[in-house]
């Protein structure tokens, strides 16, 4: 943060908020109550009010509630910018994560275009901590900070808030974190017409393999699976652990790709992975099909240095025959909410289990399937 962006957040009086707030936080009322008396908060119902306010002149801060597609939004926090050289905060829905990312690292007259944002719903008094007691590059925080936290406390503080939304084994996203990012996904996809694919998984006879081999190797065979199948995924695709050895994906269309311009942009940063988009109109998820298979090769072929098989794999070619079983289904096609998604999937992963198990299936019937793989065929290699 710059030395004028400081000396504003010290010397301004006015916060501004800028969107709709009612999806922002919890009880945005109580915002006020949390502000130092010094402060006066000033909200504006969309970011074309806020582009050329006199207040922006004179704010401390802005937080700004992120809507609309990527180009749209970038565009107007530039407008804001050249007015604006406090402090940007984005408040974010989880599946606007990719969003806020990318304006933070994007840079406007040499000045990052957003500061940082939070995930949202957020507690007023966390937002307005975040947003007047600010870290600088080399975590000190910032005069506006009168009380003092004992260190050993803090970082305790940090570790249960990491808890709350990451599995400690793994560090994928936990069961709670998958439930709340499916309820919001699938509403955004439910506005957009866009389609959100959930695989379900677990390992094969892992209760065997934890018992033969020990639960240390069991907990080392988690945490590589888990990271071989966050470098299947694509980078906006959101994995989690949510219980034992069971997993779940969730497959959807990047809210950064909203139109033919910023997809160019986009396929020059994955390579052209993106190339493919999905909609609504389609019948099987073909890039969660491509990434599951994927997955379930790697995963046999993997290296893995468990107990004394420094030289074998997670798979066959490993201390144990590790192989998965799971379910995919596909949101408006097999359900319209998130509880009907997760039942069908998990019935896939049952049918699968009952199967021979060391297979994915699909829900549905095979007609119109844009994929090679027809329901109830195995994605196994």
């Amino acid at each position: 943060m710059t030395d004028k962006k400081q000396d504003s957040i010290n010397s301004d009086k006015k916060i501004l908020l800028i969107g709709d707030i009612s999806k922002a936080f919890y009880h945005s009322s109580f915002i006020d109550r949390n502000l130092p008396a010094k402060y006066e908060l000033v909200t504006m119902p969309s970011l074309g009010d806020a582009i050329g306010a006199a207040v922006l002149k004179d704010c401390a801060a802005a937080a700004i509630v992120i809507s609309g597609n990527f180009l749209t939004l970038k565009s107007s926090i530039k407008a804001i910018r050249n007015t604006c050289d406090s402090r940007i905060v984005l408040l974010a829905q989880m599946y606007e994560e990719p969003i806020a990312i990318r304006l933070r690292s994007s840079v406007y007259n040499s000045m990052p275009l957003a500061d940082d944002y939070l995930i949202c719903p957020v507690r007023a008094e966390e937002f307005v901590g975040f947003l007047l007691n600010p870290k600088d590059g080399n975590g000190a925080v910032e005069p506006e900070k009168t009380d003092v936290i004992d260190p050993a406390i803090e970082t305790r503080i940090k570790h249960l808030e990491k808890l709350a939304t990451e599995d400690d084994l793994t560090g994928l996203k936990n069961r709670r974190y998958i439930w709340e990012f499916s309820r919001q996904v699938l509403e955004h996809a439910g506005r957009e017409n866009k389609r959100v694919t959930l695989l379900i998984f677990d390992i094969d006879d892992f209760k065997n393999y934890n018992d033969l081999y020990g639960h240390y190797a069991g907990d080392e065979v988690l945490k590589q699976a888990s990271a071989l199948m966050q470098r299947c995924c694509r980078s906006h695709d959101v994995v989690g652990r949510i219980g034992g050895d069971e997993f779940a994906v969730i497959f959807w269309d990047d809210p950064y790709i909203q139109d033919s311009s910023d997809l160019q942009s986009t396929e020059h940063e994955t390579g052209g992975a993106n190339r493919e988009r999905r909609s609504a109109t389609a019948d099987h998820p073909e890039e969660a099909i491509s990434i599951a298979k994927r997955f379930v090769k790697e995963l046999e072929n993997a290296p893995a240095s468990i107990g004394d098989n420094s030289d074998g794999g997670l798979g066959p070619k490993g201390r144990g025959i590790l192989t998965i079983s799971g379910g995919l289904a596909s949101f408006p096609r097999d359900g319209s909410t998130i509880q009907e998604l997760f039942q069908q999937a998990d019935k896939a992963l049952l049918e699968a289990k009952r199967s021979g198990k060391n297979r994915i299936y699909l829900v549905g019937s095979p007609q119109n399937s844009t994929s090679s793989v027809e329901s109830g065929d195995t994605l196994s290699s």
